[in-house]
């Protein structure tokens, strides 16, 4: 069987092109195990509050209501909030809304909320996820823009925030938790009695 000069040339070019799309393999292998990688540290669990202790006041961010209504932080002036930046494409964030919506359920109310502030690009996932996952407690809050993470220097989500009566952050964290475990129950419960009036 013989072969003209033309087929003897596309044969390296072939087998390049062989080698090129398992180069792009191994690297998207390797990007996804690093994703998983990532996940999992931010997953370790640990008390919250420990990656940020400073109290600062938070600039005013905007974000809207399942209602499509304008609001702030100030909005919420008056009660302890707990904020969690999520989204649902997010896997860790997905693991532990149930925890929050149980948080929300048990101290949720004029001393305290937890704002649970999607950075989803539309509404619709978020909705069917509160559906499908049964998220009853926590209300809905969306800010599409995204700007909120630059405006709070979030680097990843979900990033959780806890927030006095004043307006002002106490303190950060990145990472899954157990936000309905009975130490992170104890140390908000801790915050809204030292805010509390006589």
């Amino acid at each position: 069987m013989s072969m003209n000069v033309d087929e003897l040339a596309q044969g390296p070019r072939r087998k390049w092109r062989i080698t090129r799309k398992w180069v792009a393999l191994a690297a998207g292998t390797l990007l996804i195990g690093t994703g998983l990688a990532v996940y999992t540290l931010l997953g370790t669990q640990s008390a919250p509050g420990e990656a940020h202790t400073e109290i600062r006041q938070l600039s005013v961010i905007q974000f809207q209501n399942g209602a499509g209504e304008t609001l702030t932080l100030a909005d919420f002036r008056g009660r302890v909030v707990l904020l969690n930046l999520w989204a649902t494409w997010c896997v860790p964030c997905r693991k532990e809304m149930p925890a929050l919506d149980k948080l929300q359920s048990k101290l949720g109310g004029p001393d305290f909320e937890v704002v649970a502030l999607s950075i989803d690009s539309n509404q619709q996932p978020v909705r069917e996820f509160y559906r499908q996952h049964e998220i009853k407690s926590l209300a809905l809050y969306f800010d599409s823009t995204a700007n909120i993470t630059s405006a709070l220097g979030i680097i990843g989500v979900p990033t959780t925030l806890l927030v006095d009566r004043d307006g002002r952050e106490i303190w950060r964290r990145t990472g899954l938790a157990e936000w309905d475990a009975p130490p992170s129950v104890a140390e908000i419960r801790k915050y809204m009695k030292a805010g509390a009036g006589p």
